[in-house]
């Protein structure tokens, strides 16, 4: 008799404990779905007169929707205006988190709206859920196959999926659909991981020639014509971009980090952390903070430098952690929390990081090229060699990887393969990391 009551009383509290729950997730859900996102401030030098013009649009869209919440038009004109903030400020969680709401409202009343599975997929890249949002675009082509923007969503997944055939087709596809800045940027993107660099500085500079001086994703393409002259050893070239840039968008974090790469190549650290710092205030972006922390690093400022490397992991490990509870707001930052574990000389806690990426995209280069250095860092320069040939299975002629090639080779012991490729990734002296550098002239002095 007491056993039954017992079993009972828990039954019953189970029930309860299950229905606070529920509760719990519809109240989230409520509040979700009522949770306003107005445009937050930017820095004070971040092209304060754009912002102004792009808030009072997004104000006039938020009005127009509590007017009129169906409003599909309304809906994803708010949803592309939280992106385009969101890429520009680099405060991917919270304009990421907008987007998704306005589009989540339209695809609730038509899972098929065509407009809202574009932004859907352009939502999963960003925040590294490079799968689903492959399947999303997949989607979009079944839809509609004769549309330029999904196949620049399916160039982008396929790239960091691995699967560079078809990122190739789907970009044949999109320059005949349409020529401009936005399909001649991917195939600079993809002639550089081919290999072919001279192609791919042509492509870029059509890019730019098809964008307008000043807008964002222009000055973005210019960006990335100056990293493809850092690549090839055009330092004067990619700085003159990166100036440009600037009269063009001033105060751009993009083109200021680009100064300060070219400042530390030439040893100026004081200069590099000037522009780090700079571009560190402007945006939200791991990259640079990454970057300004090796800078004080080198300029022996260690106590910042493990500050800023602290700091970098706990929002990383944060956005990693919120895919758990929010699918939605989630980023992936595995990669770049491997790397910063691996500058701190951890490479145990590198490898369990890198190994949750990998197992995400086991063909992407960038990956295997992730994998192959933390066992040449763990001391495991033979277990590096199957990553390290899978990383350059497109002919990508990256000195940073033919470098990374070059030291594997020749700590596994074929030390002709591993000089050849250290000479050719050092042969035009381009812009890399110093302790890359440092360790390459190592071997290369040695001979």
């Amino acid at each position: 008799m007491k056993k039954n009551l017992l079993y009972i009383i828990l039954i019953v509290f189970f029930i309860a404990a299950v229905g606070f729950v529920v509760v719990k997730y519809k109240d989230q859900q409520a509040a979700k779905k009522a949770m306003a996102y107005p445009f937050l401030n930017r820095n004070q030098n971040n092209n304060i007169a754009e912002w102004e013009l792009a808030k009072k649009n997004a104000d006039e869209l938020m009005a127009k929707l509590k007017l009129k919440p169906d409003d599909v038009k309304a809906s994803i004109a708010l949803a592309n205006a939280y992106i385009t903030e969101g890429r520009i400020s680099g405060n991917y969680a919270y304009y990421d988190k907008a987007a998704h709401k306005s589009v989540s409202t339209v695809l609730e009343k038509d899972p098929n709206q065509y407009d809202a599975l574009l932004l859907k997929s352009l939502l999963q890249l960003s925040q590294h859920h490079f799968a689903e949002g492959l399947a999303t675009a997949q989607r979009c082509v079944a839809i509609n196959p004769n549309n330029a923007f999904v196949y620049g969503l399916l160039i982008d997944a396929n790239i960091e999926m691995g699967n560079y055939p078809a990122a190739l087709d789907a970009a044949d596809k999109m320059v005949t659909i349409r020529p401009d800045i936005r399909s001649y940027s991917r195939i600079a993107y993809l002639r550089e991981i081919f290999g072919d660099h001279p192609g791919a500085i042509d492509a870029m500079k059509l890019a730019v020639a098809a964008g307008v001086p000043s807008d964002e994703s222009t000055e973005w393409c210019r960006v990335q014509l100056g990293r493809l002259h850092e690549h090839v050893g055009e330092i004067d070239k990619a700085e003159y971009q990166y100036k440009l840039s600037l009269a063009a968008r001033p105060g751009y974090a993009n083109a200021l980090h680009g100064l300060a790469r070219i400042a530390s190549h030439r040893n100026r650290q004081d200069s590099a952390i000037y522009f780090f710092e700079q571009a560190s205030t402007l945006v939200n972006d791991l990259d640079i903070k990454q970057n300004l922390a090796m800078a004080y690093q080198s300029a022996g400022q260690a106590d910042k430098a493990e500050s800023l490397y602290a700091s970098i992991l706990k929002e990383s490990n944060t956005n990693t952690g919120v895919v758990i509870d929010d699918p939605e707001s989630g980023h992936y930052s595995d990669k770049e929390i491997a790397y910063i574990y691996i500058q701190q000389n951890q490479p145990a806690k590198a490898m369990e990081h890198a190994l949750a990426e990998y197992n995400r995209r086991p063909e992407n280069n960038d990956v295997n090229q992730m994998m192959a250095w933390i066992h040449y860092k763990r001391n495991e320069a033979d277990k590096a060699i199957p990553f390290i040939n899978k990383a350059m299975q497109t002919g990508s002629k990256n000195p940073e990887l033919l470098s990374i090639a070059g030291l594997i080779y020749y700590k596994s012991g074929n030390k002709e393969k591993g000089l050849t490729l250290l000479r050719q990734a050092n042969s035009n002296k381009p812009l890399m990391q110093t302790a890359l550098i440092m360790e390459s002239k190592s071997v290369l002095e040695k001979i």
